[in-house]
């Protein structure tokens, strides 16, 4: 499976980014949306779509977009929330979901640095692809998209776009 991994757009999905993500066959979401319910049914309407509430999301997404998601992707545990700090730094709840659900792949935003690594402390895959919007000091905004499939995440590639 191809996927597209954003965070922290606040209110914007640029068509640079919908052009990076145009072939992936699904999205992940990891908070911060901006933009309400109208904004996540865009990218929706784009493509399939799976994502979290952040902590400037209006509270009515967490209906659809819940603070944290546990699922499995072509064989791996994906375990989303949008704070989620950094290994050897993860803030006290991330980590408690953590352990709770040992997963393979822990995503999440917040930070707007984007920042992909191996923990080796919990056996997973890092993955924060940084900030797609224009809300925050970033001088450059990023997404992520990887193939997922029964080996592992592989072919993963960084979009950059410089913030005007």
């Amino acid at each position: 499976m191809f996927i597209g991994l954003l965070s922290d757009t606040h209110g914007v999905f640029s068509p640079e980014f919908r052009e990076f993500l145009s072939p992936v066959d699904e999205i992940w979401h990891a908070g911060d949306f901006g933009g309400g319910l109208a904004l996540a049914a865009t990218i929706a309407g784009f493509k399939p779509l799976i994502g979290v509430s952040g902590n400037c999301d209006d509270r009515i997404l967490i209906y659809d977009y819940p603070e944290y998601r546990v699922w499995d992707c072509e064989g791996k545990k994906i375990l989303m929330t949008h704070i989620g700090g950094s290994p050897g730094h993860y803030y006290p709840r991330a980590l408690a979901l953590i352990r709770q659900f040992g997963p393979d792949v822990f995503v999440c935003g917040h930070s707007h640095i984007l920042k992909v690594m191996h923990d080796p402390d919990h056996d997973l895959l890092y993955l924060n692809p940084g900030a797609a919007g224009l809300q925050g000091w970033q001088q450059v905004r990023t997404a992520l998209r990887f193939v997922i499939d029964g080996t592992g995440i592989h072919d993963m590639e960084v979009y950059n776009l410089l913030r005007k």
